[in-house]
């Protein structure tokens, strides 16, 4: 299958007529990409329900549908300046590979606001030729071609692979599409085939009372499957409305923070501590100035103090040179005196004489050295200054190197926090702002308390159905089980333990092979031989779960939010190719939140290998100049377009053979 040409016309932004080329031809050779660009609100995301909606009308999927009924949504598709008169058209023009030859459709769905039976109208172009039969049977006829169940396997935006990548269990619609691609719906089909079989024989053979007795057990049945019914649709609507009511939340905190809201409910706290800090710094201050009072000032002239002091020791030393001057000399003659009493030989006298008159001499020119100015300091003082020097100058510089620490931190700490105050919101805006984050709380209470009250109600509907089931087939074994009906009865409970029983084994054959894709493109998109050796998929859940080259479990959480979307793309992918079907591919959005290397392995591996024909819709920040030129060397684009919103004119200009670059 290949689509070959989009047409709107007056469908969302798009005013009067537009056409898009999506044949994968250029210059003779066959490329598979077409690279659509716009910015957010663009109208990319319109171009992806026109496919949904061309293929699948009323049972399409559409991202703005929500719960709107398709009459309210066809007529909320129609472009504001579409003129009185004029109709709404989508035209999807495809290929498809029939009797050994390449045979052309065309899908062309037409409405206005004046819709016939709340539908389009739909018609089938076989090669240029109205089909009504074709048309008539259309539902039919594409899921032979494209199965709506696993369309979101081949139209998918990066939404999805975000939501894929986030979970641990693949999200509901993914399951499905396994579901729909393993063949398991059929299983479950036949299952309730030969419950509505095995219902039918024993009404058979009830007699009258009993007949009425099942029936009214079956209205009971029916009656609580029609509320769980209720009750999942009722879920699903609470569902939406607390994802949004969450969002409001986490915007009107993230402007609470952001305006100051936090800091303005801080303030009484931050003024508290603002004024601990000036008292702090007020007594640091005074503690400064009483040390300043002490001799620590005298440490500015610490070079002249200890000039002062080499000067006294010099002074106080002379004083002790004049004192035992004296006290030498008298001490010399009474000691030549004795020795004169000794009968010493002259010679030794005159020896003994000159070694005391050269000490005499020594202390003698101590005593006399003149200086040119004198401080008169007792050594009783040099002892002071010499502690004064010693001790008392470094602990006190040591104690106001601290102190002038510990202040620099308080004055620090108050310039913060005053700094944290003058941007706290003014009374009136913390009111609106803390107003605004209560109201959007409230409102998640109220969605949350729904919520679980469906949920509840889903629980309470399905044990009601298992019950009256149960009620039922007990009622009709009893009442029927020596009817001739009975082998049929027991053998369709046989043939559901085997049906369970083929389930499994189907499921665990497909999920092999499945399990083989997905690891090989994970491994071939992740261009890290080492980090994954296998990836194994849940039968239950279909969750996933990683292997190293040794065997051991390589937890999700290890993996970096580009590896997660890296493995969510690979299991898409794997996916489409266990399908079996060559379906084109087209992607919304395909590399929001990814790194350069992410980015490039899957613009160099995956969108040129994805398909046949991939169409991508892309912002500026994703298809970037770096990836189209890298895209344009691999000569994998055939067409380029750009989509182009004018605010003021409310409508979106498509672009032919133009990109942001």
């Amino acid at each position: 299958m290949l689509f070959t040409e989009l047409v709107l016309e007056n469908f969302g932004p798009y005013a009067g007529k537009n056409i898009i080329n999506l044949r994968t031809e250029k210059d003779n050779e066959t490329r598979p990409i077409i690279l659509i660009g716009g910015m957010n609100g663009g109208g990319k995301t319109t171009l992806m329900d026109a496919i949904r909606l061309a293929l699948y009308g009323q049972r399409a999927q559409c991202s703005t549908r929500n719960n709107l009924s398709y009459n309210d949504f066809l007529i909320q598709a129609i472009n504001n300046q579409t003129p009185l008169g004029e109709e709404t058209r989508i035209e999807l023009a495809f290929e498809h590979f029939i009797d050994d030859e390449w045979k052309e459709f065309r899908i062309v769905r037409r409405w206005n606001k004046q819709l016939k039976e709340g539908k389009d109208t739909l018609g089938i172009l076989d090669t240029d030729w109205p089909d009504k039969a074709l048309a008539d049977t259309w539902d039919e006829y594409i899921e032979t071609l494209l199965p709506l169940g696993i369309s979101n396997l081949f139209l998918f935006d990066g939404e999805q692979v975000k939501e894929l990548a986030e979970q641990e269990t693949p999200p509901t619609t993914v399951i499905k599409s396994i579901q729909s691609l393993l063949g398991l719906e059929l299983v479950e089909r036949l299952a309730v085939d030969l419950e509505v079989l095995v219902n039918r024989k024993q009404k058979k053979l009830a007699t009258q009372k009993q007949l009425k007795t099942i029936e009214k057990i079956e209205e009971k049945l029916t009656h609580h499957k029609q509320e769980k019914e209720n009750a999942v649709q009722d879920f699903t609507s609470v569902n939406n409305q607390l994802k949004r009511a969450n969002k409001k939340v986490q915007e009107a905190s993230e402007r609470f923070r952001i305006e100051g809201g936090k800091i303005a409910a801080e303030s009484s706290t931050l003024r508290q501590t603002i004024d601990q800090l000036k008292e702090k710094l007020q007594q640091q201050r005074s503690e400064m100035i009483s040390l300043a009072a002490t001799s620590l000032p005298l440490a500015l002239i610490t070079p002249l103090l200890t000039e002062a002091k080499e000067q006294a020791e010099a002074e106080v030393k002379q004083q002790q040179a004049i004192t035992a001057k004296t006290v030498l000399q008298q001490r010399a003659q009474k000691l030549l005196d004795y020795l004169q009493t000794l009968e010493l030989t002259q010679e030794k006298l005159q020896k003994i004489e000159t070694f005391l008159q050269q000490e005499y001499e020594t202390i003698n020119q101590d005593a006399v050295t003149k200086r040119d100015h004198s401080l008169g300091i007792t050594e009783e003082e040099l002892n002071q200054l010499n502690t004064l020097l010693d001790y008392k100058l470094p602990l006190q510089l040591d104690t106001a190197k601290k102190q002038r620490e510990t202040l620099q931190k308080l004055e620090v700490d108050l310039d913060n926090n005053e700094r944290k105050l003058q941007v706290a919101a003014s009374p009136e805006d913390y009111q609106k702002l803390s107003d605004a984050l209560t109201n959007a709380q409230k409102e998640v209470a109220k969605y949350q308390s729904e919520y679980n009250s469906a949920e509840k109600r889903i629980r309470e509907a399905e044990k009601a159905v298992q019950t009256t089931i149960k009620d039922l087939k007990s009622y009709t074994d009893e009442a029927l089980e020596k009817q001739n009906n009975e082998h049929i009865i027991k053998s369709a409970a046989k043939v559901q333990t085997t049906l369970q029983l083929f389930k499994e084994r189907l499921t665990l054959k497909k999920l092999n092979k499945l399990e083989g894709e997905v690891t090989e493109c994970f491994r071939y998109l992740l261009h890290k031989s080492d980090l994954v050796h296998r990836v194994a998929i849940d039968t239950h859940n279909f969750s996933l779960s990683l292997y190293d080259p040794q065997g051991e479990t390589v937890p999700k959480h290890r993996l970096s939010a580009g590896e997660k979307q890296l493995l969510s793309i690979a299991f898409l992918w794997g996916l489409a190719r266990v399908s079996g079907r060559n379906l084109p591919i087209a992607i919304d959005t395909p590399l929001g939140r990814l790194d350069s290397s992410h980015r490039n392995n899957l613009v160099e591996r995956y969108f040129p290998t994805a398909s046949h024909q991939v169409i991508l819709l892309s912002t500026d920040t994703e298809i970037r100049q770096n990836e189209l030129q890298q895209l344009t060397e691999q000569e994998a684009i055939a067409h380029t377009y750009l989509l182009e919103y004018n605010p003021d004119e409310r409508k979106t200009t498509v672009h032919c053979d133009r990109y942001f670059w």
